[in-house]
């Protein structure tokens, strides 16, 4: 295999782009290192990574399942491509946060209504398995809390401070926090000295580790947060013990990265190892990045984690569901006479400072594509086998590259990175006119990166609300979660949904509430809010109660 094949074509395209249009670019630059000058990458790999540690100027890190994180400079990248136990590359891409503005309410005051006002961690092995003593499964499922079971939150931190996560003496319920954002991991004896500081001063010297957004916080609380000690707002799996993994890289306040992700996924399985306990994870983060047919490194990464130990990977479906970033279609074979050849018109907003697409079709089928700016210019049509074309249109400069065929899929990607001469892409209808050549299957999909990091005007018109699950929600193995209005019994409209891509495989699997869903907030006090980030947790605490009565029934079977 050639070693340009086990390197993903966005990786190609980014090597061979000058830094200064590098660092215009929304894609392109992501895990490049100014300071070190060198590339993170995601790495799977066969047999040992010996050799790979051996290059110099190289750092890695190993992972689950024959993956790892290596930091290297540029100029090793084939050389590490070109070793025999290395299978493929990929760059990092960043995450977003999956949140959105509600329209209705959909309020949960408490998820669990039964429980002592109070929860000790005694309480974790106290009691009967079965509720009332009376030996029937309906009995053992009003007593489920999470007792014994290990929840893993992969976010933007917690806020470690508030009642919903500390036992009633005061302890907190949080075994362990991983802030990669200061390269720290603080222990539950580290943060329980913290919360008997005397001051906020002293609290914040002892941990200093802070959820900025919330999000995370939110997160947790639904999942397994106890409430405000009036049996108000308490989660899921209350009883429940929390292993946190705060996402970002250090110096950093942007998004998280897939490379941090799959950093922490391998922190807090491994912890659950090594504690005995089983872990349920939540993941409400995602990206636009990819195929959407489960085949990139950090979706097969999840699968491969799926299986380590005993764990529940829950992801939720992101926000794209309503978003119009998404567009598909079929050509048909080309017709002497007609025209078959079918035009898809982007609108990109005012004071757009960058943009990609990417385009996805089957390596069987070859089509052209023209590329029209607002002010009527085209260029194209552009063609496989051309290596990366470059254009200015529009006052932009236009990078097309054409992906080569890989081992482990049969989609190939035309990837179209736009960057400004200027300030801003020029605003207007932008339109792709797709020629066919030689169809087979026929099938494309384009995606716009997720809406977090667009203005609202950028858009496809002709768009599909199918296949817009966030990457790593399409990961085969993991529970995808999207979500519903529960006042209107509704499924959420910005809720991702769809197959996966080119398989039969339903995603996601299921839906909980999303909209203005009550959650404890950073800092105290509760908010409603809305988004499958609000979802999964859901699930994630619902999964910490199967585990814990399958844990229950093992013992008794014993």
């Amino acid at each position: 295999m050639e070693n340009s094949q086990k390197l993903e074509n966005l990786l190609n395209l980014a090597l061979e782009t000058p830094k200064k249009e590098r660092e215009k670019s929304q894609a392109l630059n992501v895990g490049y290192e100014e300071e070190s000058g060198k590339w993170e990458l995601i790495v799977r790999y066969h047999g040992s990574a010996d050799r790979l540690r051996g290059l110099p100027g190289t750092q890695v890190e190993t992972l689950l399942g024959g993956y790892a994180v290596v930091w290297t400079p540029q100029e090793q990248i084939d050389v590490i491509a070109a070793m025999e136990e290395v299978e493929y590359v990929e760059k990092p891409k960043w995450l977003l946060y999956g949140v959105e503005t509600g329209r209705a309410a959909s309020c949960i005051d408490s998820v669990q209504q039964e429980l002592p006002e109070t929860l000790l961690p005694a309480d974790l092995w106290e009691g009967e398995f079965l509720a009332g003593g009376q030996g029937s499964a309906a009995g053992a499922a009003e007593d489920l809390s999470g007792r014994g079971v290990l929840i893993g939150i992969l976010d933007s931190g917690i806020d470690y401070t508030l009642p919903d996560f500390c036992w009633a003496d005061g302890s907190s319920r949080i075994l362990g926090l991983w802030d990669q954002t200061l390269s720290l991991e603080f222990t539950k004896e580290q943060i329980d000295a913290a919360l008997a500081a005397p001051n906020a001063e002293e609290r914040e010297r002892l941990v200093p580790s802070r959820d900025l957004s919330g999000h995370g916080t939110a997160v947790a609380g639904i999942a397994a947060g106890s409430g405000d000690g009036r049996r108000r707002y308490r989660g899921v799996a209350p009883a429940s013990e929390l292993l946190v993994v705060k996402l970002g890289t250090p110096g950093e306040r942007s998004f998280p990265r897939t490379t941090e992700l799959m950093r922490g996924l391998s922190y807090v399985l491994r912890k659950g190892l090594e504690l005995n306990r089983p872990v349920a994870v939540n993941i409400s983060i995602g990206n636009n990045y990819g195929s959407h047919d489960g085949t990139s490194l950090l979706e097969t990464f999840i699968d491969e984690a799926a299986g380590f130990s005993p764990n529940c990977i829950v992801i939720g479906s992101g926000n794209e569901g309503g978003a119009a970033g998404h567009s598909a279609g079929g050509l048909e074979p080309p017709l002497a006479g007609a025209d078959r050849s079918q035009i898809i018109e982007l609108s990109v907003g005012v004071y757009e400072t960058a943009l990609s697409v990417q385009l996805w079709k089957s390596y069987v089928d070859s089509f052209g594509v023209e590329l029209s700016a607002p002010d009527g210019t085209t260029v194209g049509p552009f063609r496989s086998g051309q290596g990366t074309q470059r254009y200015v249109l529009g006052g932009a400069e236009v990078l097309i590259y054409y992906g080569e065929p890989k081992p482990h899929s049969r989609s190939q990607e035309i990837f179209l990175d736009f960057i400004p001469r200027g300030t801003y892409l020029e605003s207007g209808i932008w339109k792709f006119r797709l020629i066919p050549e030689r169809i087979v299957e026929g099938r494309y999909d384009l995606w716009l990166p997720g809406t977090s990091v667009l203005n609202r005007g950028t858009q496809f018109l002709q768009r599909s609300p199918e296949v817009t699950l966030t990457i790593p929600s399409t990961s085969a193995r993991a529970i995808t979660v999207g979500a519903y209005d529960a006042r209107r019994d509704t499924y959420a409209e910005f809720s991702g949904r769809g197959y996966l891509r080119n398989l039969d495989l339903v995603k996601p699997e299921l839906a909980a509430p999303g909209v203005e869903v009550t959650a404890p907030r950073a800092g105290g006090g509760y908010a409603p809010q809305t988004g499958t980030s609000f979802a999964a947790p859901f699930v994630t605490g619902s999964a910490a109660l199967l585990m814990e009565w399958g844990e229950e029934v093992i013992i008794r079977l014993r």
